[in-house]
């Protein structure tokens, strides 16, 4: 017991330490607090342990696995960040990399090009999908057993370095060399916009980044707002991200002076967030699309939105995040990304799940929707009327545990309709898509973006049959009995690789129940 004890304090001590070297510009702060004496008898005794100690300790790793261990007994959304990861999550929520922008798949021993990303370098130079790369400058990309990452290392580079590019265009059996300047790749966190009527805008955001509100200025302006009565705003599985820009998103929707979010700090201050005098659509018709994998700052756009009486909440009932974290650094590149406050919407609910159980338990819990039968009948959703409040207009909605639908669309799949769901929009059938068209690009060619929208898939039941046999040559079961369901995800999987993502999901909504519930209730609202 004295030597687990004794282990127990270097194990917090190299934890205290690392972090207090990481956050040197914190000194005062943390030294002043009340816990000021006890960071002092730590210090002491990590010296003590490095000069003295009969056995030599790895500090570094045992900082690492107490803060693991530590962050395990907070908040289920407090996390520790390596510093081999924190490049990546940082890339994706500045919304761009460096890099060429390209997606690939290996095919056989060779990088084969599935998609050309919009606005990146490749586009520019005239990179095609389905080019092989072979080369990057002097080294060998085929035929070398190298990873998906090891690949990436040597296509991205610092911003304006050149990397000459071999490569082997399969549909002109032809080789050439492209110099390319590495540059900024959009990372798009708005990534569908388009009409679904005349009088309806659609908006797609996946998540909230740095750029999301700029993209979704962009997005709002493609539309003739003169004739743009109403918008569907697409929040289904966007797991938050920024609050400061799910914020100037509500701001565009809200009057001035209507309140946003409040947040509470740790010492119990609150701030409350208003919507200025900007605005942009404040008047017209808007359904916000949710699920259970809606999340974070998600929920507070739809939360600002639900109680102002502005938007109707159409969907299922959302994660239930109502906790803000701040990313502060360990030193050694490691960071943690520390809850420091907690969030309410509007009239005054939070929508935090409890988390007194383990991780493992709050994450399940989502499943446990399925079992209670939440997820297939409104009578099951758990409703409290003790956490009931009532919005300016007299609608009663509730915290506790998420945005609660106004229009609540069920999901009736089994457990096994829930794995063919995920199996078609995953991306193993973007795989099979593009391990077929790359037979023959020339059965799929169109004068543009339009004419295949309007073309119905040609060879359907070869299609079908040879995704049946892809799953069973690759082990995967499939139960999908809806030939109309896998055609639309074949489709939309050739309109991604052949157009990009907004033609992919503009396929996708063609037979998406929550769309048409939304449609039918403006439909029904304008009568």
């Amino acid at each position: 017991m004295r030597n687990t004890l004794y282990m127990l304090c270097i194990l917090i001590l190299a934890l205290i330490t690392g972090f207090f070297w990481g956050t040197r510009w914190e000194k005062n702060i943390w030294f002043s607090s009340e816990n000021g004496k006890a960071q002092a008898k730590l210090n002491r005794l990590m010296r003590y342990v490095g000069e003295r100690y009969v056995d030599k300790v790895d500090i570094d790793s045992l900082s690492t696995e107490v803060i693991q261990e530590i962050i395990g007994r907070l908040d289920p959304h407090t996390v520790f960040i390596p510093n081999e990861e924190r490049q990546s999550i940082a890339e994706t929520m500045q919304g761009n990399f460096v890099g060429i922008g390209v997606s690939f798949y290996m095919v056989g021993d060779t990088v084969s090009v599935v998609r050309v990303l919009e606005g990146g370098p490749s586009e520019a130079a005239g990179v095609l999908p389905g080019d092989r790369i072979l080369k990057a400058d002097q080294d060998t990309l085929y035929s070398q057993g190298l990873n998906s990452n090891q690949i990436v290392s040597k296509l991205k580079g610092v911003p304006e370095s050149e990397v000459a590019l071999e490569f082997y265009r399969p549909q002109t059996d032809s080789l050439f060399v492209l110099p390319i300047q590495r540059g900024e790749v959009p990372i798009k966190s708005v990534n569908a916009a388009f009409s679904v009527s005349q009088s309806t805008g659609y908006i797609k955001i996946n998540r909230f980044a740095s750029t999301t509100y700029d993209e979704f200025i962009a997005a709002l302006k493609s539309f003739d707002l003169y004739e743009t009565e109403n918008l569907i705003l697409d929040l289904r599985d966007n797991p938050g991200g920024y609050l400061i820009q799910a914020q100037r998103i509500a701001d565009v929707f809200l009057e001035e002076n209507l309140p946003i979010v409040i947040t509470e700090s740790n010492k119990g201050v609150r701030q409350r967030t208003v919507a200025s005098d900007t605005g942009g659509f404040e008047t017209g018709g808007v359904y916000v699309l949710v699920n259970e994998q809606s999340a974070s700052a998600a929920e507070v756009l739809a939360g600002a939105l639900q109680d102002n009486d502005r938007a109707w909440i159409v969907g299922r009932r959302t994660f239930g995040k109502g906790l803000v974290q701040q990313q502060l650094p360990l030193g050694d590149g490691d960071a943690i990304r520390l809850t420091t406050a907690r969030y309410y919407t509007p009239t005054g609910r939070s929508i935090q799940r409890p988390y007194t159980q383990n991780k493992a338990a709050y994450y399940d819990e989502i499943t446990q929707r399925y079992d209670s039968g939440e997820m297939a009948d409104e009578e099951n959703v758990p409703y409290n009327d003790s956490l009931a409040f009532l919005t300016p207009k007299g609608r009663k909605v509730y915290g506790g545990g998420g945005i609660y639908p106004d229009i609540y669309v069920p999901n009736t799949n089994t457990r096994d309709q829930q794995w063919d769901d995920y199996l078609l929009r995953s991306n193993l059938m973007n795989h099979f898509v593009f391990t077929t068209l790359d037979q023959d690009r020339g059965d799929f060619e169109f004068p543009e973006e339009k004419e295949f929208m309007e073309t119905p898939l040609a060879n359907q039941k070869r299609w079908l049959q040879d995704f049946k046999t892809y799953c069973k040559n690759n082990g995967i079961p499939l139960q999908v009995s809806n030939k109309e369901r896998i055609v639309n995800a074949i489709k939309a999987y050739l309109g991604l690789q052949l157009y990009g993502e907004n033609c992919h999901i503009k396929i996708l909504m063609q037979q998406d129940s929550f769309l048409k519930k939304a449609l039918n209730h403006q439909k029904n609202t304008d009568e």
